[in-house]
């Protein structure tokens, strides 16, 4: 498990404002692992909770996966 495409995929996001949206838009776990994955990035499902730490922001998410992800 490792977080490292997590966190690389969270800093194109951050870079690229087309991605940032549809990263927004996504409101499963798959949708944003299947984002991930057209654009290169290979992510675990597992790697994406604790105790990794939290690799996205939470401007980054929809609600809902800031309630899964970032146990805010």
């Amino acid at each position: 498990m490792s977080i490292v495409p997590i966190k690389a995929f969270s800093e194109k996001a951050k870079a690229d404002p087309a991605l940032k949206e549809q990263l927004f838009a996504c409101q499963k776990i798959k949708e944003l692992r299947a984002l991930a994955q057209e654009h290169g990035f290979t992510i675990e499902e597992n790697s994406l909770y604790p105790p990794n730490e939290a690799q996205f922001t939470e401007d980054q998410l929809s609600e809902r996966l800031v309630k899964a992800l970032l146990r805010i």
